[in-house]
C-alpha cells in the first residue's frame, strides 16, 4: 500500500508541474459568480473502524459556487469499493460533504486553497452503518488553459463518535485526490490575443503579442513601414524605406540613403550622393564626386578614371577643350589650344574671318582678301563678318547666317536645330566636324550683340533619366563654351539640358533616336530675330 501511495504522489507532482508550465495568462481560476464543475479520483486511508478497512481508490464529483475570487462553497460526493482487512468482506463507502473554501493566488492563475466543512459517510454491504464528521482540506489549483484546472488536494476527516470504533470513540480518515474542474458562467472576460482588450470589445482579435493597440484592440503602425508599433525596433523609419522583420531600414550601398528611398541603389562605395541617393558630379566630367581626384576640371575636358584631365600636346589646354589637339611643341596658342594666327596673315584668330588665307596673300582687317566674296553669299569679304557661310545659306547685311525664322502664321520664333553638331558617343566632347557649323553661329552672334540665346541639349530615351539629363546639360555647356571661345559673351548664352523630355520623333527606331539627339538654339525674350 505504501507503494500505491508513492505512485499517486509522483503522478500528482508531475501533473502539477505540467499544469504550471502550460498555464496561459488568460486562464481563469475561480472568479466571483462562477460555478466549478469537476470530477476527481481519490485514495482513502480508514482509521479506527472495526474491523479495519483496506486503502482503495475511488471516484467522485463536485460542484462549487464562488461568492468572490477568494471564497467558495462546495458540495462533493464520492464512492469507494474496499474490503475488511481480516475477513475480506466487500464494503461500499459513500461520502457526501459540504465545504467552505478560501483561495489565494500565488503565481499568475495558480491558487492554493484551504477549507473546512461537514461530512457524512455511509458504509454498506458486509457491514452497514453511518458516520458524521468534520473535515479540513488543503489543495492547489493548477490552470490548464481557458477555464480548465487540475486540482490536487488532501483531506482529513474527524469522526467524534463512530458506531464502529475499534478503540475509544474517535475515528480519523485521510484521503488524497486529483481531478479536473471546469469553470462556467461569470469570471473575467477573455483576452485570447493578450493585448489588454477583452475579446468582446476587440475588433482585431489576432493581434501579435507585444504590439501596441488602441481601445478597439487594433495595432498601430506610426511610421507606416508594415511593422506594428511595439514590435518595431526602429519606430521612426522614413515613409517608403524598406525595412527588415523588426522594422529597421536597410542601406545596401551604404550611401546613407535608405533602400526604397534610394533612386540609385547601386552607388559605388565612396561616391558622394544627393538626397535621392544618386551620385553627384559637380564638374560634369562623369567621375562621381568623392571618387574624383580632380573635382574642378573645366567643362568639356577629357579626364581619366580618376577624373583628372590630360594635355597630350603639352600646350596648356586640356584635351576635350583643346580645339587643336595636335599643336606642335612650343607653339603659342590661344585659350582654345589653337595657334594665335593659324594662317599667318597678321590677323588674330579671334578676328580672322578668313582663317585659311594662303600664306603671303593680301588680306583686309578681317583677314580676308579685299572686295572678294569668298563664300558667294552676296556680301563682299571686306564687310562679310561670316565669310565661310555654307552655300545657299541666307545671310543678313554683314554676311552672317540668319539664325532664327519667324513663323508667318503664328509670329512665333522657331528654334534653330544645329544639324551636323555632334559629340563623341556617350560624352559631351564635340567632334571636329562640328566646328565649322558652330563657327558660323558664333560669327553671327558676335556681330549681332543684341541677340541672347538658350542652348538646349536633347538626348534620346536610351539609358537612365538622370544620366541623360546630365549628358544633355553637359553637351549644351560644351557648345556654350565653344561659342564663348569664338567671342560670344558668356552672359548672352544660357545652357540647359532637357534629356529625352522633348523628342522630335519616336525613340523606337534608330532614325528617330538620331533626330532626338540634338542641340537647339532658342531666342530669349528681349532679343531681336536674326
Amino acid at each position: 500500500m505504501r507503494t500505491v501511495m508513492t505512485r499517486l504522489a509522483v503522478c500528482a507532482t508531475f501533473a502539477a508541474a505540467f499544469g504550471a508550465l502550460s498555464t496561459p495568462a488568460a486562464a481563469q481560476v475561480g472568479s466571483a459568480g462562477q460555478l466549478e464543475l469537476g470530477g476527481y479520483g481519490l485514495l482513502t486511508r480508514y482509521h479506527g473502524t472495526t474491523p479495519g478497512l483496506a486503502q482503495e481508490f475511488g471516484a467522485g464529483g463536485r460542484v462549487a459556487f464562488f461568492f468572490t475570487n477568494t471564497f467558495s462553497l462546495e458540495a462533493s460526493g464520492d464512492h469507494t469499493k474496499t474490503e475488511q482487512d481480516l475477513t475480506g468482506s466487500r464494503i461500499m463507502v459513500t461520502r457526501l460533504a459540504g465545504t467552505l473554501f478560501a483561495s489565494k493566488r500565488v503565481v499568475g492563475s495558480v491558487a492554493l486553497y484551504m477549507g473546512a466543512g461537514y461530512e457524512r459517510v455511509f458504509y454498506r454491504a458486509a457491514d452497514a452503518f453511518d458516520d458524521n464528521g468534520v473535515h479540513v482540506t488543503l489543495g492547489n489549483r493548477l490552470p490548464l488553459g481557458g477555464r480548465a484546472v487540475l486540482r490536487i488536494e488532501g483531506r482529513g476527516t474527524y469522526f467524534p463518535s463512530s458506531p464502529r470504533q475499534a478503540t475509544g470513540d474517535r475515528t480519523f480518515n485521510l484521503s488524497a485526490s486529483a481531478g479536473l474542474s471546469i469553470y462556467s458562467f461569470g469570471g473575467a472576460p477573455r483576452d485570447q490575443d493578450r493585448d489588454g482588450v477583452k475579446d468582446g470589445s476587440d475588433q482585431c482579435a489576432d493581434t501579435p503579442l507585444g504590439a501596441t493597440v488602441d481601445q478597439q484592440g487594433c495595432p498601430s503602425d506610426e511610421d507606416t513601414d508594415g511593422v506594428f508599433t511595439g514590435l518595431d525596433s526602429c519606430p521612426d523609419t522614413p515613409s517608403g524605406a524598406h525595412v527588415d522583420p523588426v522594422g529597421c531600414p536597410s542601406d545596401e550601398d551604404h550611401d546613407d540613403v535608405f533602400d526604397g528611398l534610394d533612386v540609385c541603389p547601386g552607388t559605388p562605395a565612396g561616391a558622394m550622393v544627393g538626397a535621392d541617393g544618386c551620385p553627384l558630379d559637380a564638374d560634369g566630367d562623369e567621375v562621381w564626386d568623392g571618387l574624383d581626384q580632380c573635382p574642378d576640371t573645366p567643362a568639356g575636358a577629357t579626364v581619366d578614371h580618376l577624373g583628372c584631365p590630360s594635355d597630350e600636346d603639352g600646350d596648356g589646354v586640356w584635351n576635350g577643350v583643346d580645339q587643336c589637339p595636335n599643336t606642335p611643341v612650343n607653339t603659342a596658342v590661344d585659350d582654345k589650344g589653337c595657334p594665335s594666327d593659324a594662317d599667318g596673315d597678321g590677323v588674330a584668330n579671334d578676328r580672322d574671318l578668313c582663317p585659311n588665307s594662303p600664306a603671303g596673300s593680301e588680306v583686309d582687317q578681317y583677314g580676308c582678301p579685299p572686295q572678294r566674296d569668298s563664300d558667294n553669299d552676296g556680301v563682299y569679304d571686306s564687310r562679310d563678318r561670316c565669310p565661310n557661310t555654307a552655300p545657299g545659306q541666307q545671310v543678313d547685311a554683314v554676311g552672317c547666317p540668319i539664325l532664327f525664322r519667324v513663323e508667318e502664321s503664328t509670329g512665333e520664333v522657331q528654334p534653330l536645330i544645329l544639324r551636323g553638331v555632334n559629340f563623341e558617343t556617350g560624352k559631351s566632347t564635340l567632334t571636329t566636324a562640328s566646328y565649322g557649323i558652330l563657327d558660323e553661329v558664333a560669327s553671327s552672334l558676335v556681330v549681332h550683340e543684341d541677340v541672347r540665346i538658350e542652348i538646349a541639349g536633347h538626348t534620346d530615351a536610351t539609358g537612365p533619366m538622370a544620366l541623360n539629363l546630365r549628358l544633355s546639360r553637359a553637351r549644351a555647356e560644351a557648345v556654350r563654351a565653344y561659342l564663348a571661345q569664338k567671342g560670344v559673351a558668356v552672359d548672352r548664352m544660357v545652357a540647359q539640358g532637357y534629356g529625352p523630355d522633348e523628342p522630335l520623333a519616336t525613340n523606337s527606331t534608330a532614325d528617330g533616336r538620331a533626330l532626338n539627339r540634338r542641340v537647339e538654339l532658342r531666342l530669349l525674350e528681349g532679343s531681336t530675330t536674326r
